[in-house]
């Protein structure tokens, strides 16, 4: 099946063209104008995001919206995950706020948390949603992943790496995103999609 992926955050593609095989993931077109991330679930923000690339392209589209929540901080940064520093903020100044609000000593559980929204020509609306609990290591390390993961340690590893030193094939184990994602290829099977 063909989907367009709502987004424009290339690091997103690059991991859902992995965690959906064997359907086709088909890039947004430039020209499509992707609203702001203003709702107060990540549920919300997926469905409009989804909503809009099948508006833009008449294919079946999906969205995510995805984040981490700090026990410590109330499940902040939460939605504003990729704002948490500041609108345009980067990963590193994103992870760097995370690690000064959640000093040493402090509650270290994290929750990544990944809402897929899935619309198509004719109605048929689905949500899936993927969570992966971890603690927040006390400072970045690994080279691989992408926004928080330099910090993340998930609790579905007992050897203390954090996702940006796992193998992407060892985080698509265990991500939130490969576990949305693999919940939205099984019913998307079930369907005869």
């Amino acid at each position: 099946m063909r989907l367009v992926l709502a987004t424009r955050n290339p690091h997103k593609l690059r991991e859902f063209e992995a965690l959906l095989a064997p359907h086709d993931l088909l890039e947004l077109s430039a020209d499509v104008k992707l609203p702001p991330e203003t709702g107060e679930t990540f549920a919300v923000n997926a469905a409009i995001k989804a909503e809009t690339a099948l508006a833009a392209t008449g294919t079946a589209a999906i969205a995510d919206d995805s984040g981490i929540e700090a026990a410590a901080l109330g499940g902040a940064p939460g939605v504003r995950s990729a704002r948490f520093a500041g609108e345009g903020a980067s990963d590193e100044a994103n992870l760097a706020k995370l690690l000064i609000d959640v000093p040493a000593g402090s509650d270290r559980r994290v929750a990544y948390v990944c809402a897929l929204a899935y619309a198509e020509p004719g109605g048929e609306r689905m949500l899936f949603e993927g969570r992966c609990d971890g603690t927040l290591a006390p400072e970045p390390r690994g080279k691989g992943g992408f926004g928080y993961d330099p910090a993340f340690v998930p609790a579905d590893r007992d050897d203390g790496r954090t996702m940006a030193e796992l193998s992407p094939d060892e985080k698509d184990a265990i991500s939130h995103r490969a576990r949305a994602a693999r919940a939205l290829v099984e019913w998307l099977g079930t369907e005869g999609r």
